[in-house]
């Protein structure tokens, strides 16, 4: 009778041990996944800022300027199975009123056989939007990453694409062109 209390005693106290190691195990695993992931939002949140700081520079060095491409050569150079990859923009409304903007990128040429509407189908995220209420004398709060999705079949070929920019209905400022070179891997 003794032994079976004893050994029910070693039982439960060795459940009470894996227990307690097992929540130590999780809690170290997510304090882990936390640091993970809070690095990675810092270094997400200093990209950001540069991007912010690059066009805030690129509007001052001239202050009719509409629109702003990052990079600024505009030059934009993929490779085959590239994914989320791009071009950022940045609209600034030097009118003495606030208003609504709205911007579209679109394929204008193609150095190889590639269609338009399949050059335009490569982008895949920001390809165009509307609405976007910007204060008199003020620039965008967020920048538009414009991203791109290059499958592995296609073509090494360069395409220029064009940034039509809209305040209201009417074309505000200049077309702004985009060359995007798609090379192999």
């Amino acid at each position: 009778m003794i032994k079976e209390k004893n050994a029910a005693m070693e039982m439960s106290v060795g459940t009470i041990v894996t227990i307690v190691l097992l929540m130590t195990v999780l809690i170290l695993g997510l304090v882990l996944v936390k640091t993970i992931f809070s690095g990675a939002k810092d270094n997400i949140d200093s990209v950001n800022d540069a991007v912010k700081s690059e066009i805030q520079k690129l509007f001052s060095e001239d202050n009719k300027k509409k629109i702003v491409v990052i990079p600024s050569t505009r030059e934009v150079v993929l490779k085959k199975g590239d994914n989320g990859r791009g071009f950022g923009l940045s609209i600034r409304n030097i009118e003495s009123s606030s208003d609504k903007f709205s911007y579209e990128v679109r394929a204008r040429e193609t150095s190889c056989e590639m269609l338009l509407s399949n050059a335009e189908d490569l982008i895949i995220l920001n390809k165009k939007r509307n609405n976007i209420l910007i204060p008199a004398g003020n620039i965008m709060d967020e920048p538009v990453f414009v991203q791109f999705n290059i499958p592995e079949t296609a073509p090494p070929c360069k395409i220029t694409y064009v940034v039509d920019l809209q305040k209201g209905t009417q074309p505000y400022g200049s077309s702004i062109d985009v060359y995007v070179t798609v090379e192999g891997k």
